[in-house]
């Protein structure tokens, strides 16, 4: 199997745990995630099987869109329900003053994520330090906010929000953030991701709906293709007469393929050839080079290519 599975990850579930179900749903090795989701977190996950891993690096990931609520009272050391409790404030803001602080918090701004996130230091997870009992110091650091959307009140001095942000933005630091900004005290009570990317909530399935599908022998028909999420790159169609170097992964000649010829240099394209995805490239110089080649499935060898260069 080679493609991508948008699954629902529910929460209290691992993204890794999901990858194991999904190895065993599948029976490819070749499975992975494309972007941690907190386990208590729920919502999307991309996942990646067979060779659609190789496309790890063009996927648009930097668009994240969650919905989170901010719950005022306590602040913890993991910035969530599951922390220890380290400050407790009754000071409890209204909703015009939570509407200015998340004002504050759109654009690029300078984020401390928990001691217990997934930075690494040193090559070393910073939750896997502050278990250890070391004292962990997380630098600052810049993350952009496209913006932050309030819904309303909730029970028990909670709101609700949709965050639109970039890459490593931890939403649990904007509520600690708005803790800060309004002086009481806040934590991060619920969080559901709805967009990774291209891969988005009207997409998903369940591990339930994805077992289902196994067992009807249909999972396979599910998979998003491989050039699905990469649509925001330029397409190159090879004609035919250029088959045998597309199979044999020679070098494409600039000059005779229009869309990349307005490609700059070190620029990246998907290949196609007879309306068939067949990898990626880039251009160096006049050439388009190979970065990583995928035939399709039901590819010709390289020897009918040979024989009938078309």
């Amino acid at each position: 199997m080679n493609g991508f599975l948008n699954i629902l990850k529910p929460p209290g579930m691992t993204s890794a745990a999901v990858v194991a179900v999904v190895k065993r749903l599948t029976g490819e090795k070749r499975v992975g995630h494309a972007g941690t989701l907190d386990p208590e977190a729920a919502g999307v996950l991309p996942i990646m099987i067979g060779r659609a891993a190789r496309l790890f690096d063009y996927l648009v990931d930097k668009e994240k869109t969650y919905v989170a609520e901010a719950a005022f009272g306590f602040a913890t050391d993991t910035q969530d329900a599951t922390g220890a409790v380290v400050a407790r404030g009754e000071n409890y803001p209204d909703y015009a003053a939570v509407c200015a602080a998340v004002k504050q918090l759109e654009g690029d701004i300078l984020q401390r994520p928990s001691m217990y996130s997934a930075i690494k230091q040193d090559g070393v997870a910073m939750y896997e330090r502050a278990r250890r009992g070391e004292t962990v110091e997380v630098p600052l650091r810049q993350v952009h906010v496209e913006s932050i959307t309030l819904h309303g009140e909730m029970p028990d001095h909670g709101v609700l929000m949709t965050v639109r942000c970039g890459r490593g933005t931890y939403i649990r630091s904007i509520c600690d953030d708005l803790g800060k900004l309004t002086g009481c005290p806040a934590h991060m009570r619920f969080l559901l991701r709805a967009q990774s990317g291209v891969f988005t909530l009207d997409t998903a399935m369940t591990v339930e709906e994805a077992t289902a599908y196994r067992d009807e022998g249909t999972l396979q028909q599910h998979l998003l293709p491989l050039d699905w999420p990469i649509g925001h790159i330029c397409r190159v169609d090879v004609p035919g007469w250029l088959q045998k170097q597309v199979v044999n992964g020679m070098r494409l000649p600039v000059e005779k393929l229009c869309a990349a010829q307005d490609v700059a240099q070190g620029g990246i394209v998907r290949i196609y050839l007879n309306n068939e995805f067949w990898g990626m490239a880039e251009r160096q110089g006049d050439m388009l080079v190979w970065k990583c080649q995928l035939p399709p499935d039901n590819a010709g060898s390289k020897e009918a290519a040979d024989e009938n260069p078309a």
